[in-house]
């Protein structure tokens, strides 16, 4: 694409149906783009160095919560994902004991009997909304089992997490209030949690295997504050509610624009989890991430100073040729270790050995109970928000044919 260098990157000017061509106009001619608020980073190379630098950081919550969400303040303030070290570290260490692959792997019997569950619900309806009846609840009911959150407890876990997430930028600018709407879910949920705490601790029966009790032996080992493990137990549910639920609706997006390639892993399902990594990388469900420079730095070029903030856009990091050949070409054989869809460096997505789980059995769940999935005529409608980044509503045909209405994407 040729016509100078672009001007202001703007996230409300960008097509949420298709951010790439954007991403690939900067990224050809002003990688390192000064543009509302902070740099914005287009390249591979220039966002993978930022995310493995200590010289940038994730500086503490956001400060533009107001002052007036005390509930939701503190609880975001107690967010791994806004911590930098040694806090980070700590909490980190208590956090990835719940994903190791042991664990995972303990897990994926059990993930895939919800998986089964949900998939057994779709299949007795002509036509559903992927995402409410698919997508969104699987990943809350997976991160439930490993809290160990009661099953009646969930619908409510669904609703909640949905409100906390009207505080993120894209929501607060078209919802008047949705602050108080997130302040309101933080306040639930941190009153919730404190009295399952309260429950546990005066039952006293051997503890429990699940991570709320891991949380509670640790705070007796160690001391930590309850705000923190609320704030861990919130921050584990809803971090990786919406990010996979876009995996897995951009996941199936992805393959039904691809019916050949949809066709190879229904008949090669065990070669789901290198697929899982391709389809990350090309169409990352998180777009872009921010960072602050801690000193002053030098990118392509450009000085960033100290206590700038520089947003990482993943999305164009992982079409980068010079990193992915053909980048736009989706190849579920390709080596897309280094993506960074998970992120790089100390804030590596520590939930990432659960999400892939998710996408692989949960694919494997639609592709194999849903032979005739495919596209309804009602066009998909995505979420207006390029962070999170992901259809609001996918209408799919569950039986019948197993033609679908064509997609984009090449």
């Amino acid at each position: 694409m040729s016509g100078g260098v672009p001007g202001p990157f703007r996230t409300a000017d960008v097509d949420v149906t298709d951010p790439y061509p954007c991403y690939r106009r900067y990224r050809e001619e002003d990688p390192v783009h000064r543009g509302e608020g902070g740099w914005y980073l287009f390249r591979h190379a220039d966002v993978a160095r930022v995310l493995s630098s200590r010289r940038y950081g994730r500086g503490g919550p956001p400060a533009r919560l107001p002052e007036v969400c005390p509930h939701l303040r503190r609880t975001v303030a107690n967010w791994m994902v806004f911590m930098d070290p040694p806090r980070h570290t700590r909490v980190r260490a208590l956090v990835a004991q719940a994903f190791t692959p042991r664990i995972v792997e303990g897990l994926r019997p059990r993930i895939g009997e919800l998986a089964a569950g949900l998939v057994a619900e779709l299949a007795a309806q002509g036509e559903a909304d992927l995402v409410d009846g698919f997508a969104a609840p699987f990943p809350i009911l997976v991160i439930s089992e490993l809290l160990g959150v009661p099953k009646e407890d969930r619908p409510w876990f669904r609703a909640r997490a949905v409100d906390l997430q009207q505080a993120t930028s894209a929501r607060v600018a078209r919802r008047p209030d949705a602050f108080a709407v997130a302040e309101r879910a933080a306040r639930e949920f941190g009153a919730y949690f404190r009295a399952e705490f309260a429950r546990r601790r005066a039952e006293a029966a051997g503890g429990g295997t699940d991570l709320i009790a891991a949380l509670l032996a640790e705070q007796v080992r160690t001391g930590i504050d309850e705000d923190l493990l609320a704030g861990t137990c919130v921050h584990l549910l809803t971090a990786g509610h919406e990010t996979t639920t876009n995996l897995l609706a951009k996941g199936l997006l992805a393959l039904l624009a691809h019916p050949d390639r949809l066709d190879r892993l229904r008949a090669r399902p065990g070669s789901l989890p290198g697929a899982v990594e391709e389809l990350v990388r090309y169409d990352s469900p998180v777009q872009m991430i921010s960072r602050w420079a801690h000193e002053d730095d030098r990118v392509g070029g450009h000085v960033i100073r100290r206590g700038e903030k520089v947003t990482l856009v993943l999305g164009s990091a992982n079409r980068d040729p010079e990193r992915f050949p053909d980048p736009d070409r989706l190849d579920l054989h390709r080596d897309a270790r280094r993506h960074t869809g998970f992120g790089l460096g100390i804030h590596y997505c520590v939930g990432a050995p659960l999400a892939r789980a998710e996408a692989e059995i949960g694919l494997t769940a639609l592709l194999t109970g849903l032979p005739g999935l495919a596209l309804a005529d009602e066009p998909v409608r995505w979420a207006d928000d390029l962070v999170f980044h992901g259809p609001a509503r996918m209408v799919v045909r569950v039986g019948g044919g197993a033609g679908g209405r064509p997609m984009r994407g090449a």
